[in-house]
């Protein structure tokens, strides 16, 4: 198989031409992508409420289109599930990529077109691929498989021929066949949702595999190569697959995990963030371990971006690509050909470079504290979690923070619920840099704390391990793309979370 590996490099630079062509041009690429967006659906129900027939500049679109928001678009989804076409999206939606939030049963269904995966998430995929050889020709990457720690799949009852499930499972039921063939473990195992028996298959089908690459949320990536190393006897993963190169990841920061990573693989390895979400795949490390990822602008994807003072107003202003700023905090607003029509994600991102367009993703525009005005968002917390555990050899497992009210016994603060893998020595200590480093990344933040006069120090309480998959468990959203929200404006996460019962099995399948 190595023999290949020239071939494949060769194969991945001729797509390199494509990429330089909308790196060089993004404006214009842009400008293109919108035009074919407008054009196909002029003549389906929301292009006729529109009339995209009129619409000849992005000036005008943006005029005649509001923002929408998940509860607009819900009444067509309902429509197209229940057996309607032509609504959102010029071609048939048989489709639709669940995801749902820990705080709401409810669930969200994005329609997935057959533009959508071909134009967006298989040639982004193809794409990453490119941009990875172009800075790796000698790789092997693609000599072995490559290991998807992927979601469920479930049958849409109302029409027979409409599907929904987790993204992952969604795209592993469309890849084209020969993608089959450098992936594991099979279609049946990859698609199981029940989550503690699926990992004890994935570690019995994959262990023994020639694994090149591994893609999936770090928390359960982690409880499998733990249950490997457990069924193995190996010491690390490199004894396990020693091809393994790459590591793909993304939906979470990695910084808390990166130091239980490098120990559990026991090697080098690259490390490869993606933004790819249910509504489209928006960007990946063109340079494996640099900070910024690439915004992918030729794949069907039509972006604006909203300074986060806008949110809420009754006509928030938008801008383009040619007017953003290097770190200021935007929330984008997407037009796609899956049928999302300037659709606010609600993601926040930053860019970190415009020559080319590089962003990292920051937050959520509704997970943040504000509680006091400090206006904490998720990247702070990173970056403060990520600091204090490598300056108290500490490892934590997951975290969600909240605010404690003012009240008679004292004033505000933040409750932070940390499961550490390895504790820290002193937990004091911790929580002392936890907050220092907060100070340091945001002012707001630092002058609500100025003499305890708005904040107290943060109260860190350690949690058991397994507390939190106990919490989802309980919520019936274990495994997947289920991710423990890390800040919330309310107490509602904490309380729910420190009312856990404590005598469910947390790990059954190791029992």
């Amino acid at each position: 198989m190595k023999l290949l590996s020239p071939a494949i490099s060769s194969l991945a630079r001729l797509r390199s031409w494509r990429i330089e062509a909308w790196i060089q041009h993004p404006i214009s690429a842009q400008r293109e992508v919108l035009q074919d967006l407008v054009t196909a659906a002029q003549f389906t129900e929301i292009g006729r409420q529109y009339e995209f027939s009129k619409l000849f500049t992005t000036k005008a679109f943006k005029q005649a289109v509001p923002i929408h928001e998940y509860e607009d678009i819900k009444p067509y989804v309902e429509r197209i599930m229940a057996g309607e076409q032509n609504l959102l999206w010029n071609t048939p939606i048989n489709w639709f990529a669940k995801s749902s939030g820990t705080t709401s049963d409810k669930s969200k269904f994005i329609p997935v077109s057959q533009e959508s995966l071909e134009d967006g998430h298989f040639k982004a995929a193809k794409d990453v691929l490119s941009l990875y050889y172009m800075q790796n020709p000698e790789s092997d990457l693609l000599t072995g498989k490559g290991l998807m720690i992927g979601g469920s799949h479930t049958i849409n009852n109302l029409q027979e021929d409409t599907h929904f499930g987790d993204l992952s499972a969604v795209l592993m039921q469309n890849t084209p066949f020969y993608g089959n063939w450098i992936r594991t473990p099979e279609l049946r195992i990859a698609l199981m949702d029940e989550w503690e028996g699926k990992i004890e298959k994935l570690a019995e089908t994959t262990m023994n595999e020639n694994v090149t690459s591994v893609s999936g949320v770090p928390t359960w990536t982690i409880v499998l190569f733990q249950r490997i190393l457990e069924l193995t006897g190996k010491k690390n993963m490199k004894e396990v697959w020693p091809s393994l190169e790459l590591y793909f990841h993304g939906g979470v920061s990695f910084h808390p995990y990166r130091e239980q990573f490098k120990k559990l693989i026991g090697g080098d390895i690259h490390y490869l963030e993606m933004y790819n979400a249910s509504e489209g795949f928006f960007a990946a490390q063109d340079i494996p371990g640099s900070e910024g990822m690439m915004l992918f602008l030729d794949h069907g994807i039509f972006y604006e971006f909203m300074p986060i003072e806008e949110y809420g107003k009754d006509e928030p202003r938008t801008i383009g690509l040619k007017d953003v700023e290097i770190g200021q905090h935007y929330a984008p607003v997407i037009t796609t050909n899956g049928g999302l029509w300037r659709y606010l994600i609600g993601d926040t991102v930053e860019f970190t470079s415009v020559a080319p367009f590089r962003i990292k993703v920051v937050g959520r525009l509704k997970l943040f504290i504000n509680a006091f005005g400090e206006e904490l968002i998720i990247d702070n917390a990173e970056r403060a979690i990520a600091e204090s555990c490598k300056i108290t050899q500490a490892v934590i497992t997951d975290y969600t923070a909240g605010p404690v009210y003012f009240s008679e016994e004292g004033n505000g603060a933040h409750e932070w619920l940390i499961e550490f893998e390895k504790e820290p020595n002193d937990l004091n200590l911790f929580s002392t840099i936890l907050d220092e480093e907060l100070k340091k990344l945001n002012s707001d933040y630092e002058s609500k704390r100025y003499k305890n006069i708005a904040l107290r120090p943060p109260l860190v309480k350690s949690l058991p391990h397994g507390h939190f998959n106990k919490w989802l468990k309980q919520k019936n959203k274990l495994g997947g793309q289920h991710k423990v929200p890390r800040l919330s404006n309310d107490r509602s996460i904490i309380e729910e979370v420190l009312g856990v019962e404590l005598s469910l099995p947390a790990e059954g399948w190791r029992s």
